[in-house]
């Protein structure tokens, strides 16, 4: 009863006891592998910029706003998180590089994607930024195959077709605040009828230049234009001075013409007048008059006469008979005693 054999069959040999403690143990640390694995995918963090997208055996069943959220762990449901509230960006022509303050910018060009065509046959290097959010985040995800790549085909495609339609100085001056707007309201329709969930915010038009193999040309145009900008405002700032002086100086003459004009009838007519008075006394007592006349004559003109000779026939030296430019001789006042 108490043989080898016996115990063996009764409890077991101590190799096979050691085998099952084992597999115990391995089922054991499986089982706490999968509490813990099920633990952590009970639950997952939606961050403040951003919807998560709930999927249950394949299917969304929904969008989840930002918080602490549970789910069903071992891949029963899947979490797929989209930016929603974030502005990103598609660049074209040039790349920066991170996120770094002062910003960098790749060292490579992007001649695919800046080298366009303007109207009058002109090449133009234009640089420019497509901004966009994800409006609808299972649109984004599921509508489309690749949205963002969709996005950069139909962005060049709008600002080429714009550039297009313009003539090169336009584009280089005048007309980049119009193409990005018209890109921009071109990009939202092609977005919308597609439904892949994407918002344009702004296309803004970066640097819009010739190319480098006609810069210095293009610069000496540039030159020569605000050249000819600066004299013609040069000569428009003289006109603006010199002909409101040459109006005043002839309102100023005109003036004075009249002025004269006025002046010489206005005497003519006194003159007439007193004439006409004179006239009218000569008619009534003729020597009167004429005495009179002759002595407001001589009144007027002795005045004016320094010295009056008399030259008689036969005398050498003429006879002086008024000596005007004397002056009178003033005596002294008499001292009363």
């Amino acid at each position: 009863m108490n043989s080898p054999s016996f115990r063996s069959r009764l409890f077991g040999s101590p190799d096979r006891r050691s085998s099952g403690k084992a597999r115990i143990g391995a089922g054991t640390a499986l089982a706490g592998v999968l509490a813990v694995w099920g633990l952590f995918g009970l639950f997952y963090t939606v961050q403040p910029e951003q919807r998560a997208v709930v999927k249950r055996f394949g299917a969304v069943i929904k969008i989840a706003d930002p918080g602490l959220h549970f789910k069903l762990p071992f891949g029963i449901d899947e979490v797929q998180l989209v930016a929603t509230e974030r502005v990103l960006k598609e660049e074209f022509g040039f790349r920066t590089l991170g996120d770094s303050q002062p910003t960098r910018y790749a060292a490579g060009e992007f001649p695919d994607e800046s080298l366009m065509l303007s109207g009058d046959l002109n090449m133009i290097d234009a640089e420019w930024v497509v901004q966009y959010r994800i409006a609808d985040p299972m649109k984004f995800l599921y509508a489309m195959r690749d949205p963002v790549g969709t996005l950069r085909d139909l962005s060049e495609s709008v600002v080429r077709r714009a550039v297009g339609n313009r003539l090169g100085s336009d584009v280089l001056t005048t007309a980049r605040v119009e193409i990005a707007d018209l890109a921009r309201q071109e990009l939202q329709d092609a977005m919308d009828a597609y439904q892949n969930g994407i918002q344009i915010v702004t296309v803004e038009l970066q640097d819009v230049v010739p190319p480098a193999a006609v810069q210095p040309a293009f610069n000496e145009v540039n030159e020569a234009r605000q050249e000819r900008e600066r004299m013609i405002n040069e000569a428009t700032k003289q006109a603006n001075q010199r002909i409101p002086l040459a109006s005043g100086q002839a309102n100023r003459l005109i003036a004075e013409a009249e002025g004269y004009a006025t002046e010489r009838v206005n005497n003519a007519l006194g003159e007439t007048a007193r004439f006409r008075a004179i006239l009218a006394e000569y008619r009534d007592a003729p020597e009167v008059t004429r005495r009179r006349l002759y002595l407001e004559t001589l009144s007027q003109i002795l005045p004016t006469v320094a010295q009056v000779l008399v030259v008689q026939d036969g005398q050498v030296a003429p006879l002086p008979l008024l000596n005007l430019d004397r002056k009178p001789v003033e005596r002294a006042p008499e001292v009363q005693p």
